[in-house]
């Protein structure tokens, strides 16, 4: 079993130019050999992970000469990650104001769902962790579905996610939603031409019919660098904890960027709407991604005895519409490299 360093996670020192260039040639190497290497070969090539021990924090890769890979910054409009200190402080007022969101829901009997959608490695978990991890299981649950049965496969496509839809006063999070239909299965070859333009052309109502029933609905894009993905890939690889996170699907989905670029792109263009619009949020940074994930969904829930102070509105480098923000780091708004 490869070994991990489990030392907090430390700021970053200030990059080295020549060692932050072989770190960076010998992860894109990563790419081609990823699949066939086993954990134990990526470990002899150099690579180990800092601040397993922690989970408060999240896992940093560390290059073949002991410095932080810092592919995060790739595309990414600041220089430095949210420090912990401000990052703590800044969830837990915002939690409060989940709470204080929560209970206008039970007592308007509206209901709230949140879609975590992204490419695969994202930070869609464990900003659903962060949205979780104080409100009250009764009201708010997570929604997170495997591969579809044989007799789900023969239902209407709305139908498996319906019966996990919030009833009045409730709070539903997606961790992937129906809008696998949209990017996945079309990329990885798992629904047809007539199925994919059905579900283009439905959705929109359906989520129309949602609004009209006193269901509000956001829709979060979770948008990473296909060089940071690879970094997360790497750590999920090589961290015993994180193994069970990599699966069969994501490693098919190193060869398939462009191919997520395109339906991704498509996706917006069809179903972000007036009543049910897309939102990126740029989760290169994961603390910032989450913190403004939260300040997104506070500032669109008119709830009562909102602290204005601590909800502020989202930071616009980070959090946006398609057309304002790219949904990919590195890529330009309409989609070009």
């Amino acid at each position: 079993m490869p070994t991990v360093n489990h030392r907090d996670p430390e700021p970053d020192p200030e990059p080295d130019p020549d060692h932050e260039h072989v770190a960076a040639a010998e992860l894109d190497d990563l790419i081609e050999e990823f699949r066939s290497m086993t954990p134990e070969e990526i470990v002899e090539r150099g690579f180990s992970v800092q601040g397993t021990f922690d989970e408060i924090d999240d896992p940093v890769l560390l290059g073949p000469h002991g410095l932080p890979v810092r592919t995060w910054q790739e595309g990414y409009p600041y220089t430095e990650r949210m420090s912990r200190d401000e990052y703590e402080q800044t969830k837990r007022l915002l939690q409060i104001e989940l709470l204080k969101m929560q209970s206008w829901f039970a007592e308007s009997h509206r209901k709230l769902v949140v879609l975590f959608e992204g490419r695969d490695a994202a930070g869609k978990g464990g900003t659903i962790k962060r949205f979780m991890e104080h409100l009250n299981p009764r009201g708010a649950n997570v929604v997170a579905l495997g591969v579809p049965t044989e007799r789900e496969k023969g239902e209407w496509y709305f139908q498996r996610y319906v019966r996990h839809l919030p009833t009045a006063g409730e709070i539903t999070f997606f961790d992937r939603s129906w809008y696998n239909r949209a990017v996945v299965e079309p990329v990885m070859g798992f629904c047809d031409d007539d199925q994919y333009e059905e579900f283009m052309r439905s959705v929109p109502e359906f989520e129309r019919m949602l609004q009209h029933a006193g269901t509000i609905v956001v829709k979060f894009w979770f948008s990473v660098s296909r060089r940071e993905q690879l970094a997360r890939f790497t750590i999920r690889r090589i961290d015993p904890v994180r193994q069970w996170k990599l699966s069969p699907t994501d490693i098919a989905s190193l060869d398939r960027w462009d191919d997520y670029t395109r339906v991704k792109n498509e996706m917006f263009r069809r179903t972000s709407t007036e009543h049910a619009p897309w939102t990126i949020v740029r989760s290169n940074d994961k603390k910032r991604g989450r913190v403004n994930a939260m300040r997104h969904v506070l500032s669109v829930v008119p709830y009562d005895d909102k602290d204005d102070a601590v909800v502020l509105q989202p930071d616009p480098l980070i959090v946006g519409p398609p057309e304002v923000v790219s949904a990919d780091l590195g890529e330009s708004v309409d989609g070009s490299a």
